[in-house]
């Protein structure tokens, strides 16, 4: 324990880097929308012009790569005019690159109902023409949040709630920004959670990982503070960067060692406002990222853990049964 305390300390209190060779310059858009504006249809559109507006007042300062947090954007991002329409004329008007948390279908092909559609909680990259390069579906779903257990079985548990459930993605997906020579991989909400979910989503070119998350649920609990410690274990595991962006609570940014960045706005204490916060994501510029043992290997090491406590305690058993 002494060891783990000291080689911590160690890493947490060196100092900065130099400037790195390569880097991204990152707004963070948190537009702290309440969770019953998120459900409420007539709120539509009031959040969504103060997301853009929020967007707009972010692009002043010129950043490489604009972020908004999960669920952000009303509706169906791709499908839906008066969603799709703003989000390119964002865009193309600023000549950035966007990455944006929404809500996405595709058609089943279900020939005894052709309207039948599998519906995904995902992430967009789009780029500064437009176009929808990238589409991230969320794989590791909330229980009662987004979806019923056994409801494909039982149907009529979503009749009576009134909830449908989204369908699970089935992989990691690479945002590339080629001319920025920038790749990363999103996790959204509490997949962050998961390390050895987390652990696929890191190569040895990746340059940061990206958490998009919907805290509204949490109001101002405690849960918002628990939630954001998991990303500094997983960006310690991996040995790569972790930018957050939330709806509210700790939008951030965590390196490598595990030290938390621009986790209040400027000049206050607050983390659940409203606001923008640009943060300097180092990048490997061409380079290949040293894997760290976790990476390596896994939960090798805690699974041997529990061999070995396995092991010991079953030959104490039979020394005691011998004593008898």
């Amino acid at each position: 324990m002494t060891a783990v305390v000291w080689v911590g300390l160690r890493q947490t209190v060196q100092p900065l880097s130099s400037t790195p060779p390569a880097s991204l310059r990152v707004a963070l858009v948190q537009p702290s929308i309440p969770q019953q504006w998120i459900w409420s249809p007539a709120e539509r559109a009031r959040r969504f012009d103060q997301l853009l507006e929020l967007s707009a007042q972010a692009m002043t300062n010129h950043p490489d790569l604009l972020v908004w947090p999960e669920a952000a954007a009303p509706g169906y991002v791709r499908w839906e005019t008066n969603v799709y329409q703003p989000i390119t004329n964002l865009v193309r008007s600023w000549h950035t690159w966007l990455i944006l948390g929404g809500d996405d279908y595709v058609l089943k092909g279900d020939p005894k109902d052709p309207e039948a559609v599998d519906e995904f909680n995902s992430a967009f990259l789009v780029d500064p023409q437009g176009g929808f390069r990238a589409t991230y579906r969320k794989r590791r779903l909330v229980i009662f949040g987004e979806f019923l257990p056994f409801h494909r079985w039982l149907p009529f548990l979503e009749r009576w709630t009134g909830m449908g459930s989204f369908t699970p993605g089935r992989e990691a997906v690479p945002f590339v920004i080629a001319e920025k020579k920038m790749r990363t991989f999103v996790l959204i909400c509490f997949e962050d959670v998961f390390p050895h979910l987390t652990r696929e989503y890191v190569d040895d070119d990746t340059d940061f990982l990206l958490n998009l998350t919907n805290n509204g649920w949490f109001g101002e609990s405690a849960a918002q503070w628990q939630h954001a410690a998991s990303a500094v274990f997983r960006a310690v595991e991996n040995g790569v960067p972790l930018v957050r962006c939330a709806n509210n609570g700790q939008t951030c940014f965590v390196d490598v060692h595990g030290r938390i960045w621009e986790e209040y706005f400027p000049g206050t204490t607050d983390i659940y406002g409203v606001g923008i916060k640009l943060v300097t994501v180092p990048l490997l510029d061409g380079k290949k990222r040293a894997p760290t043992f976790y990476r390596r290997y896994g939960d090798l090491f805690g699974w041997s853990c529990v061999a070995w406590s396995v092991l010991v305690a079953g030959r104490s058993l039979l020394r005691r049964r011998g004593d008898c």
